[in-house]
């Protein structure tokens, strides 16, 4: 018994290594690559210059109009999935039948495993012309359609994990509150969701990642035109997108057209660590309040 344990810990601590080795690599490849990069191009240019244009003749390296690409999406992608995804978990908490939960919440996380191919075409050929019904100015290629879609795709991350952190509330709670008097409503928004917040926090966190590392459908319905603006009707690029573009073969490899794509890709590393930093910093905070 105690040989079969002692296998067991050896397979688990194991599998927590490569893990760990994985990310160290992956790590290293973008540090070692973009090192090489920056040798070449002033770190100074490369976040304060407002132009991307590394294939063009006249080859600008500023980072910017890729980082306001990849977060414009990603606001437009929370701000859609994020009051959806809370209210499905609510209702289905404290509304719905036990039933009618049984059978509804593995649907919703059936969005989940779309090939995010399809919602791009999707976004690029329903719900672009459907806007431009209603916005006749709008691009072709935009950044709203992308980013309404990605919200669509991340709903069921919002959705379960935070049905399930609502789920964990001690009963005690909820019977607390209907005995003081509350409504259903106010038990939902004002008892329940505070308390499982550190679980609904960690639903947004994952929701987020998806969302800024999301590659195809920003590449088919948001336009490979990197610009600096905040307005979400004409073409913009990601910074997964432009990944994906330079990785297609038609740059030479180890050329510093090529290397861009590891600064880029350690960019984008940095960006989602300080995202989740400050993430969980505000859910420690308010983790506290509610203590």
């Amino acid at each position: 018994m105690k040989l079969r344990e002692r296998i067991i810990e050896e397979i688990l601590l194991s599998s927590a290594l490569v893990t760990i080795i994985i990310t160290v690599g992956i790590i290293w490849v973008l540090f070692s690559e973009s090192f090489s990069f920056f040798q070449e191009v002033s770190l100074f240019d490369f976040f304060t210059d407002t132009q991307w244009t590394p294939l063009f003749t006249n080859k600008h390296f500023g980072i910017l109009p890729l980082l306001t690409g990849t977060l414009l999406t990603t606001i437009i992608a929370i701000a859609v999935a994020l009051p959806i995804g809370l209210t499905i978990a609510v209702y289905l908490n404290e509304y719905a039948h036990k039933e009618f939960r049984t059978w509804v919440k593995p649907l919703l996380e059936v969005l989940a495993a779309v090939p995010t191919v399809i919602y791009g075409f999707f976004a690029l050929t329903v719900v672009t012309p459907f806007l431009q019904l209603f916005i006749p100015g709008m691009s072709g290629f935009n950044a709203l359609s992308a980013g309404i879609v990605m919200g669509i795709m991340i709903i069921p991350f919002i959705s379960s994990l935070s049905e399930d952190a609502l789920y964990a509330v001690p009963k005690s709670l909820r019977e607390a509150a209907f005995g003081l008097g509350s409504t259903r409503f106010q038990t939902a928004f004002r008892v329940l969701v505070p308390a499982a917040s550190s679980g609904i926090t960690a639903s947004v966190i994952l929701a987020l990642s998806r969302a800024i590392g999301e590659t195809m459908i920003v590449a088919i319905a948001a336009g490979q035109q990197p610009r600096l603006t905040a307005n979400p009707l004409v073409p913009i690029e990601t910074i997964t997108a432009f990944i994906v573009q330079v990785s297609l073969g038609d740059v030479p490899h180890g050329s510093l057209e090529y290397k861009t794509i590891f600064a880029a890709g350690l960019t984008l590393f940095l960006f989602t660590f300080a995202l989740n930093n400050i993430s969980f910093w505000i859910n420690k905070k308010y983790r506290q309040q509610y203590e």
